[in-house]
């Protein structure tokens, strides 16, 4: 089937890893079943027999296999599939049909509400469909709403058959029927009465009146001497599903669903702290447009408003979207968040719903995030949630809100969360404090920010910075985080801020901190000290990509607590300075720790004269209990190699453990290297590779 598997997938049954590749390509259609006279048996089932063994299925590109999956003959297929299949993956999604999204909404419903599946992850889709993405989200968090036209579920009882969605529920899955652009008028009319709201803020500042109401907005307009006829009035009812009917109080002029979305606005947020929006852009009709859908009224109003916002979507520009997530920030308030177009949730049918939910390099726009916190307020059996490479910007203080909710809920069950970004308009320690605050009971943290931002400050409506409730001096709570991972962007970082989640960490057993900087050695010197004080668990410590040529009594100190029993140093130039007189002081700093079992060194530029060094710290004088030793990435010749092997047999010293050799200069002589390497076998375990060293180097110079 060429086929690999990934060289990071621990395959513990290779049966059932080939019969799970078999059924992926079956159900696409990239195995051509007719060329083989048994798997075209009619007695015989090739999506059937190689089902029990499918532990995880991935969909890609136009949702191939959903309308499959689904299908009558298949159905027993399908039962098979909800009690074996754990994990579903959406990879490289592409724009679907009416049909395929059907489909989908049964398989989801089938597979999660009525199955065993308890993760979701979606993969690298660059331009995400709002209605598809939407569907996936509210049905993993076990929303259901039989679609329009589609078959009940056989598998819901009589209870759910034959019910059909109210208003507020076509938001919640948003039907086949219901086009994409609802979202973005929900989003114009609340932008619109923002922009009235501020119109009669400016007007009445030069009035005596103090607080402006609906009917002194209105009255403020003309005694300004703007007209409200020549208002734009966003069309907030101008669609209706098909076969729905409006109701006898439901009002039937565009003026007044507009006045009903500024009264609603006006609950949201006061008056005092509305945004300041720029006066709206005109934009000339686009070609092609006309007569595409149906409207309510004729009024040039009406049909500016639609030009406006189906060309600002189209170009996506800073500035409207940044007034439209302040308009809509209100959402998680205690506001109604249908008129934002957020599901509806109490209005629809609650199932089971996943434990994990991963998001890899999925842009999420704001009504992404907005939907996706406010499901996350009240998805309590959420255990895992991995948000990378998303663009949240300002929408992390809305994830903040939605997760600090959950974390109020009976039940909540988030232990894990991972969240790495380009940008974040909070700094990385800030962001880290913040999130320990609103979820106490974590377990593990993994948090990255690759560059600091100096665009992208936070939006909060009124508001020059964050609000106060994610951002404050007092200090952090006592937590349960057992795992904490950090990435830095570039810049130094401040110790305290740093100390101060360490300090709230006593339970903290693993601590990773990647491309750190700090102002000073001392500062660094800081952190190790709040280690050794307050975080008396730790067991494993990482450094990755820091300059720590500086810090070599720090990293002394390290090796002589005895509390760790695993330590790495990947690339942090450890060697660089004053080697002849560092590596006997951290040999003998080894030799005297009988804690610690496992030292990783890679890439610190070892090479064979402290290769030869570290061999002490296995002389018969030590007390040293190390195990596994990593030297990759060191420099390591094979006659280094070869005169380290001999030494560990000359001091008889038993097997201790694991070595990796992996990308060292062991090509330049394959024949010592693996006599080097046989010695080695003898005393440990040995993991090397075929790495050719000049190339690398070529590599390398070609890119300076």
């Amino acid at each position: 089937m060429k086929t690999r598997p990934s060289s990071l997938e621990s395959v513990t049954c290779w049966r059932a890893k080939f019969m799970e590749a078999f059924f992926s390509h079956v159900l696409r259609g990239t195995i051509d079943v007719s060329s083989d006279r048994r798997l075209c048996d009619q007695r015989f089932s090739p999506l059937l027999h190689s089902s029990r063994h499918v532990r995880q299925l991935t969909i890609c590109n136009m949702l191939q296999g959903a309308t499959e999956l689904v299908a009558e003959p298949n159905r027993r297929v399908l039962e098979t599939l909800a009690s074996s299949l754990h994990t579903l993956k959406f990879r490289h999604l592409l724009f679907s049909d009416v049909a395929a999204q059907q489909s989908l909404r049964q398989l989801l419903h089938q597979l999660i509400h009525h199955g065993a599946v308890s993760q979701v992850s979606l993969y690298s889709w660059p331009v995400p469909e709002s209605a598809l993405f939407i569907l996936i989200l509210t049905m993993s968090a076990g929303f259901w709403q039989p679609g329009p036209g589609g078959p009940p579920c056989r598998l819901c009882g009589e209870a759910s058959r034959g019910r059909a969605p109210s208003r507020d529920e076509g938001s919640l899955l948003l039907g086949s029927r219901r086009p994409r652009r609802d979202a973005a008028e929900r989003c114009a009319a609340a932008l619109m009465a923002s922009r009235r709201k501020n119109e009669a803020k400016q007007t009445a500042r030069a009035a005596p009146a103090t607080r402006v109401t609906r009917r002194s907005t209105q009255e403020s307009l003309i005694a300004g001497g703007t007209d409200p006829k020549r208002d734009l009035h966003p069309p907030a009812t101008s669609y209706e599903a098909p076969g729905t009917k409006r109701p006898p109080s439901a009002p039937a002029t565009t003026s007044s669903a507009s006045a009903s979305s500024s009264t609603s606005s006006s609950k949201r947020a006061p008056a005092s702290s509305a945004p300041q929006p720029k006066p709206l852009k005109r934009f000339k009709r686009a070609a092609g447009k006309k007569g595409a859908r149906t409207r309510q009224g004729s009024g040039a109003e009406s049909e500016d408003l639609y030009d406006f916002v189906f060309i600002v979507a189209g170009e996506k520009e800073d500035g409207e979207e940044m007034e439209i997530g302040e308009v809509a920030c209100g959402a998680l308030d205690g506001s109604d968040p249908s008129c934002l177009g957020l599901p509806a949730l109490e209005a629809s049918q609650r199932f089971r719903s996943i434990s994990t939910l991963e998001l890899f390099t999925v842009p999420l726009s704001t009504e992404a995030a907005l939907t996706l916190c406010h499901l996350l307020s009240s998805w309590v059996s959420l255990e895992s949630l991995t948000l990378s490479y998303n663009g949240l910007g300002s929408n992390i203080f809305r994830l903040l809100d939605s997760l600090r909710a959950l974390s109020g809920q009976a039940g909540c069950r988030l232990r894990a969360l991972h969240l790495s970004d380009l940008f974040s308009p909070l700094p990385i320690l800030e962001l880290t404090r913040a999130i320990v605050r609103a979820l106490p009971l974590l377990r593990v943290l993994s948090i990255r920010v690759d560059h600091p931002s100096q665009r992208d400050n936070p939006a909060v409506p009124g508001n020059a910075g964050p609000p106060s409730h994610i951002i404050g001096d007092e200090e952090i709570p006592e937590n349960c985080l057992e795992q904490l991972e950090m990435g830095f962007p570039r810049g130094a970082q401040p110790a305290p801020l740093l100390c101060s989640v360490l300090k709230a960490s006593g339970s903290l057993q693993q601590l990773s901190l990647d491309s750190a900087t700090f102002a000073s050695p001392q500062d660094f010197g800081l952190v190790l000290q709040t280690l050794k004080e307050y975080n008396l668990a730790l067991k494993r410590l990482s450094f990755h990509d820091m300059n720590l040529a500086d810090c070599q009594s720090e990293v002394l100190f390290l090796l002589q607590n005895l509390t760790l029993q695993e330590i790495t140093f990947s690339f942090c130039r450890l060697f660089e300075k004053r080697p002849a007189q560092f590596l006997p002081e951290m040999v003998a700093a080894m030799k005297g720790n009988s804690t610690l079992k496992g030292l990783r060194l890679p890439g610190n530029r070892l090479g064979n004269a402290g290769l030869l060094a570290l061999a002490d710290v296995f002389s018969e004088d030590s007390s040293s209990s190390l195990c596994q030793l990593d030297i990759s990435s060191n420099c390591i010749k094979p006659d280094g190699l070869l005169e380290f092997a001999k030494r560990l047999e000359r001091w008889g010293r038993g097997a201790f453990g694991h070595l990796r050799l992996f990308q060292n200069w062991l090509d330049q002589d394959a024949v010592t290297a693996r006599e080097a390497i046989r010695r080695l076998r003898a005393t440990c375990h040995v993991v090397s590779d075929s790495w050719d060293s000049s190339q690398a180097f070529a590599d390398y110079v070609s890119t300076m």
